[in-house]
């Protein structure tokens, strides 16, 4: 019986090992059998079905990448974006494997596709302000042409799992202002995909995301799981949210609704809660520096949080869905480290609503906000608004706390509060800008023995007091008054007091005292910003006292604005320009309408600026949203460097404004232009030692330039390049972060054609025949054009017309002097000597055109008119008049290139050029300049 049992036994092991050998070997040999099939298969589908450029370094086939599927593996893959994203990437991964059914492959000769693995991917997902997208890649089925001749095996993608491992994902919308950016993004969806309606199950868990909206960041590296059931209709491409649960930090949150994508939108319907959740899972979702406050603090209290989303979005049509947010909370209460006095009874009531995403549209009702602190202090508010620019506003506030007990309370992080606060403010009306309009509103804030101190800086703020009251009885501008009497504080010693009254804002009247000093550097660190380092030392003396009006209808005598602002070694940016100004020193003097620059030193990079002269319009300009700095300067400088004003260079100053952002993610290789600021009227009388621009380098700047509206303007400006006096009257205007436009007049005289070819670029392109040419010359020549990316001139946009003046040059070596005299047997004509000769053209479409000009050469008298191109282009006739005068003559046309020249004698027949074709709009060349076809 033991022997049978042990028989049995060795022949069960022995078949079993057949079998796992077997299906090892399969394992194995399957791969080796198909991979020309699935190869080709897999790259018809892509070529088929993709409408990109798809790259990758090596492909495999194998059970064992993705054990136990079958799958093709494309390793180092790249995969550019749709339209007009094709020159961007869209996908760029470790690895991206396709899982290919076996069953199908083994008994139908068929590649059927029904899993998706990405690893290690970034996937770069891009939206443009017209609301065209880069990931519209697929080809649908029915799109493609078939070739009905023949029989085409079955290939098809048939997905039932879906796999994204350790994937950075990152969606930017220009077109709704939203930024997505997903670290560790990890996803598995399964279902039958290639049905026309499945349900997808989704297992997801992100280990860092961040959400903006309009720049604004609402979540900052939060972890996040999600655990969906979506249903999918494949035709209408519409997506039903039936069990959608997701937990951002610890605050679950519950999807439901529908979503689908049109032609060129979506349409939405979504509902976002978290109902009956507490106020500490709310605060899990703060930004993570207060993640250890939380952790140390006693939060309790109930919150429902409710996000519904719906409409249609489509940007041709303009078409917003609409955006709604409720947020309760109730019996709140925050205890930091058993604080003296807790905050209790802290309600809030929000509800804000966003029709079609139009801010001005904005209405927000904040029924109630009110919390206590111990038995006495409490704080409490209302306000509901619609609109935005123009708002109809009833809100109220009042509280008395002591900073010191709140802050033990909430345990405020790094920053420490003393003072007694008092506040009661009412306001009921319509607040406009445009109509000077201001709510009805009675009321004030006040703090006393204020005290501030943060971890940034060892030295607090002391002695802080402000006292600020504000009526208006009627609800114009006309009727409003604010008086600040008085704001005053210490810092390391140094006092700073203010005090201002302020009425009548339709013709607003002020009187104001400011007096102090700070070291700018220290009390900038109690504030720290990440990512600026500011010192410096700033001290004030001024009052200013008059009505707006007394400047801008030239009443000065009334105004009796007089002191002085003293800055040294003070660091500041525009949003304008990639680098930050540094004021060595300025020394400023108020004198009625004029702030004075007595002393003003500073750099920009490598420029620097010694100005001394005055500005007009300073207070106006500061209290107008669009109001114009004008004055009128005298300049001094080593050396100006353009390049380092353009727009995209790289520079430590992050705060740029939103169109040179784009600008810059878009052409991460380009400069950009130098952005002129709208709000300046200032005049210049500027000396310059020297002046860099795209390589070239003008010495000894004299004249006058400045900035008018938008405009920077050169006028009778003398330049030194290539030992030569360069007289130039220009304007320059941007367009864009990546285009400008200029119009300009150049004279210079008597100045080395063979230097100009050789270091001046512009020139180099002009006058291709310079260089086989030596000799003296003087240019006339007025011209306009664009500028492109890189601040290069756009050779297509140009138009002009000039002269170029041969005072004596001689040319060598020539190839259309050298074929001339080759074709007609007169040696004398191949490096001729040219004399006093006035050389008139007229430029436009990238084509130069010469107007008829007689020069004598070795008893000739040659007579040349026609056109060539930038790109070298002939279309030239010649008359080689025979002495000795030059009366009997015979015709020449020259075609071809500069090097490669076409020479016909007796003929009057030319080739023709077709100018080029430039669209000012886009700053596109639509057609380059070619011959015409006969």
């Amino acid at each position: 019986m033991q022997s049978k049992f042990k028989h049995i036994s060795l022949k069960i092991a022995k078949i079993s090992g057949i079998v796992i050998a077997s299906v090892l070997l399969l394992l194995f040999l399957i791969p080796l059998l198909f991979p020309g099939k699935v190869a080709s298969q897999v790259k018809k589908i892509a070529n088929d079905r993709l409408d990109s450029k798809i790259e990758f370094s090596r492909s495999r086939f194998s059970f064992f990448t993705h054990f136990p599927s079958l799958t093709v593996s494309l390793d180092d893959l790249t995969l550019t974006g749709s339209a007009p994203f094709k020159k961007d990437t869209l996908l760029k991964a470790e690895q991206v494997a396709f899982g290919i059914n076996i069953k199908r492959l083994l008994f139908d000769n068929e590649v059927k596709i029904n899993k998706l693995y990405v690893s290690k991917a970034n996937i770069n997902l891009m939206v443009n302000q017209k609301g065209q997208a880069n990931y519209n890649i697929y080809i649908a089925p029915k799109d493609i042409k078939k070739d009905t001749s023949t029989t085409e095996e079955g290939t098809a993608i048939r997905l039932e799992r879906i796999d994204l491992k350790d994937c950075h994902v990152k969606y930017n919308d220009r077109s709704a202002k939203i930024l997505i950016n997903a670290k560790g993004f990890n996803y598995i969806g399964k279902g039958n995909l290639s049905e026309d309606i499945f349900d997808l199950n989704t297992d997801a868990k992100i280990d860092n995301i961040d959400f903006y909206y309009d720049r604004t960041a609402y979540l900052r590296k939060k972890e996040l799981r999600a655990d969906l059931i979506t249903r999918i209709n494949t035709h209408a491409l519409s997506f039903i949210l039936q069990k959608n649960e997701l937990k951002i930090n610890k605050l679950p949150l519950e999807f439901t609704g529908l979503f689908t994508i049109l032609r060129d939108g979506y349409k939405i319907n979504i509902n976002a809660a978290s109902k009956n959740t507490t106020v500490k899972d709310l605060f899990s979702v703060m930004p993570p520096e207060y993640l250890t406050w939380l952790e140390e603090t006693e939060i309790s209290g109930k919150s429902d949080l409710l996000f519904t989303f719906k409409g249609n979005y489509n940007v041709a049509k303009k078409q917003k869905p609409d955006l709604a947010f409720n947020l309760k909370i109730n019996e709140g209460a925050i205890n930091y480290q058993n604080a003296p006095a807790p905050l209790t009874d802290f309600q809030m009531n929000l509800n804000a609503v966003m029709p079609s995403l139009e801010i001005e549209k904005l209405l927000i009702n904040l029924r109630t906000f009110k919390f206590k602190v111990g038995e006495k202090d409490y704080f409490t508010a209302y306000l509901r608004s619609k609109g935005f620019n123009e708002m109809n506003v009833d809100a109220s506030v009042k509280g008395a706390l002591d900073l010191a007990t709140l802050d033990a309370a909430l345990g405020l992080y790094s920053l420490d509060l003393k003072g007694t606060l008092r506040t009661d403010i009412q306001a009921k009306g319509t607040f406009s800008a445009s109509k000077k309009l201001f709510p009805k509103t009675r009321g004030g804030i006040a703090l006393h023995n204020g005290w501030l101190k943060t971890d940034s800086y060892q030295n607090p703020i002391t002695d802080i007091t402000f006292v600020a009251n504000v009526l208006n009885k009627a609800g114009t501008y006309k009727d409003l008054i604010v008086a600040i009497a008085p704001a005053s504080f210490v810092f390391e010693g140094n006092p700073v007091y203010v005090n201002a009254a302020l009425s009548d804002f339709n013709d607003l009247a002020y009187n104001a005292k400011v007096k102090g000093e700070l070291n700018v550097g220290n009390i900038y660190k109690v504030f720290a910003r990440k990512g600026m380092n500011i010192s410096g030392y700033a001290k004030a003396d001024l009052l200013l006292q008059g009505k707006q009006s007394y400047a801008t209808s030239g009443q000065y005598d009334k105004l009796n604005n007089s002191g002085t602002i003293l800055l040294k070694n003070i660091k500041t940016t525009s949003e304008l320009f990639p680098k930050a100004f540094f004021i060595k020193q300025g020394n400023f003097r108020f004198q009625n309408e004029k702030m004075w620059f007595e002393k003003f030193y500073a750099s920009y990079g490598k420029s620097d600026f010694d100005i001394n002269g005055y500005l007009i319009n300073t207070i106006n300009y500061f209290l107008e949203s669009n109001g114009t700095l004008s004055g009128n300067f005298n300049m001094k400088s080593k050396l100006i460097n353009v390049d380092e004003f353009m727009a995209l260079e790289k520079g430590e100053n992050k705060d740029r404004n939103l169109e040179v952002a784009y600008a810059k993610e878009d052409h991460p290789k380009l400069s950009g232009v130098v952005i002129v600021p709208k709000n300046l009227n200032v005049s210049l009388t500027a000396n310059a030692d020297k002046i860099e621009y795209n390589g070239l380098v003008f010495n000894k700047l004299n004249g006058k330039t400045g900035i008018s509206k938008g405009n920077f303007y050169l006028e009778n400006a003398v330049f030194n390049i290539i030992d030569c006096a360069l007289v130039v009257d220009a304007s320059y205007k941007d367009e864009s972060p990546t285009a400008a436009r200029f119009d300009a007049h150049f004279k210079a005289k008597d100045f080395s054609v063979q230097r100009a070819y050789k270091e001046i670029p512009m020139f180099h392109d002009m006058v291709t025949a310079a260089e086989k040419a030596e000799g003296i010359i003087s240019v006339d020549y007025k011209i306009k054009g664009d500028l492109n990316g890189n601040m290069s001139p756009i050779y297509e946009s140009f138009e002009g017309m000039g002269t170029v003046n041969l005072r004596d040059v001689k040319i060598k070596g020539l190839k259309l002097f050298d074929g001339i005299s080759s074709k007609t047997g007169q040696g004398g004509l191949n490096n001729p000597d040219m004399q006093g000769i006035e050389i008139k053209s007229r430029i436009d479409n990238n084509l130069i055109h010469i107007t008829p000009f007689t020069f004598s050469v070795a008893s000739f008298k040659p007579t040349i008119k026609g056109t060539t191109s930038f790109d070298g282009l002939l279309d030239l006739r010649m008359r080689l008049g025979l002495p000795p005068f030059g009366i009997v003559g015979f015709p020449i046309t020259i075609t071809g290139t500069h090097e490669d020249p076409k020479i016909k004698i007796f003929s009057k027949t030319g080739k023709e050029i077709l100018d080029a074709v430039y669209n000012e709009k886009s700053n596109k060349v639509v057609r380059k300049e070619k011959v015409k076809a006969k």
